[in-house]
């Protein structure tokens, strides 16, 4: 099947194949192509180029009418796997309880993994896929999804099911992550917990992608998050950290340490977290919506950048701190509260993102030999009025491994 799309008022994403993220003054340079055509050929791209003379043959021709074709938004922070709602808990933040006060007296994770267990293995999946069409819809095509609700050998092997099952049920490019250590299990002592968590390990291996552990005041140590690490690393987990949300934890450093793919949430960081990230491999995630939902500092992407790092955005969707995966919304955050440029909140939400969650060689950019992770804006849209305009209806339609989205799924 050979889709063509032409009349593209901008291409935006264009990266030269090897390319796996930005950094620097490259986060500056949105790879923007006017005037283009693109091919996709069996769900991957095939080619791409100006307007003039003779276009490919195609099967299909999708006229973009001058609108912006881009690459799909790839989210590498989710939990968008839990059961039920947490709306009472948004009355307590509006009447000033801290995030810190709601988890004390037995809400925030403990009262979701009381929900998941109360709740059947189909109604989650079912419950889960709504908002993965959801943002889906909104133009994200690569997803990371954590378990760390059921906090217990039972309840996250239920979640870890359930992600398995959302990955064989959508288009969308899906990884998971086993996040057990995201708080302490009812019935447990921290050290009873911790040892849970890496006993879990080997069964946890058999679905997930990653291993994460929330690296906090109050929740786990640097010591626990490298015990609970190394278990996951023996069982052929890469890691990934909650670092510096609510303090300066040593989560980044210990992250860098391990080998993290990334250190997400950084809040609370200085110069010696951008220190301990030069020259490594791990991406620096930031996650706006959590800091708007919960009135906490936004990251510090203007200064990371400027010291020659990158950075990812992510949209941390889940029913406590950020009940949102509208990574344009993201993106306009980045732009608005962070002060990223545009092009920046875009090299963040597509290819970092996907660098962030292991896929960057396969989406998150306009290259020959990528999936046709598509989205399409109605004509006239730039990235600096996607985040301008960030509640304007701009969105025409998406495409997930060339296939239009929406149809049939």
């Amino acid at each position: 099947m050979r889709l063509l799309f032409k009349n593209i008022g901008v291409l935006a994403g264009v990266v030269p194949e090897g390319v796996l993220r930005k950094e620097g003054a490259a986060m500056d340079d949105a790879g923007l192509l006017d005037d283009a055509w693109l091919l996709a050929e069996d769900g991957l791209i095939a080619g791409f180029g100006r307007a003039g003379g003779a276009l490919p043959e195609a099967d299909q021709v999708v006229d973009c009418q001058g609108g912006m074709l881009m690459p799909t938004f790839c989210d590498s922070h989710t939990h968008i796997v839990y059961a039920g709602s947490r709306e009472a808990e948004f009355l307590d933040k509006i009447n000033g309880l801290s995030y810190e006060q709601i988890a004390a007296r037995g809400g925030g994770i403990l009262n979701s993994a009381d929900l998941l267990a109360r709740t059947s293995e189909d109604d989650l999946f079912a419950q889960a896929m709504e908002r993965v069409h959801e943002i889906c819809s909104q133009g994200t095509g690569a997803i990371e999804i954590k378990s760390g609700y059921g906090l217990s050998p039972e309840g996250e092997l239920k979640m870890l099911r359930v992600i398995d099952r959302i990955k064989r049920s959508t288009p969308a490019l899906v990884h998971s992550t086993f996040l057990g250590a995201h708080a302490v299990g009812r019935g447990y002592t921290h050290a009873e917990y911790v040892n849970a968590v890496c006993e879990m390990m080997p069964a946890a291996a058999q679905y997930a992608d990653f291993v994460d552990v929330f690296c906090e005041k109050g929740f786990f140590s640097v010591e626990d998050t490298e015990r609970v690490v190394m278990a996951g690393v023996r069982c052929g987990l890469r890691p990934k950290i909650h670092a510096n949300q609510l303090s300066v934890s040593g989560g980044v450093q210990a992250g860098v340490r391990l080998g993290a793919l990334s250190v997400d949430h950084l809040e609370q960081t200085g110069p010696e977290e951008i220190e301990a990230l030069r020259g490594s491999a791990t991406m620096p995630t930031m996650l706006p919506g959590s800091s708007f939902f919960l009135r906490l500092p936004y990251g510090r992407g203007r200064d990371f950048i400027d010291a020659g790092l990158g950075i990812a955005l992510a949209s941390d969707y889940n029913p406590g701190s950020s009940p949102s995966g509208d990574m344009r919304f993201v993106m306009a955050l980045g732009c608005i509260r962070m002060r990223l440029t545009p092009e920046r909140a875009f090299n963040a939400a597509t290819l970092n993102g996907a660098y962030a969650m292991g896929v960057s060689d396969v989406t998150g950019s306009i290259t020959v030999g990528k999936r046709a992770d598509l989205l399409l804006t109605r004509p006239g849209w730039t990235l600096l009025k996607m985040a301008y305009l960030h509640q304007t209806p701009y969105l025409r339609q998406v495409w997930l491994a060339g296939r239009e989205y929406g149809t049939n799924n």
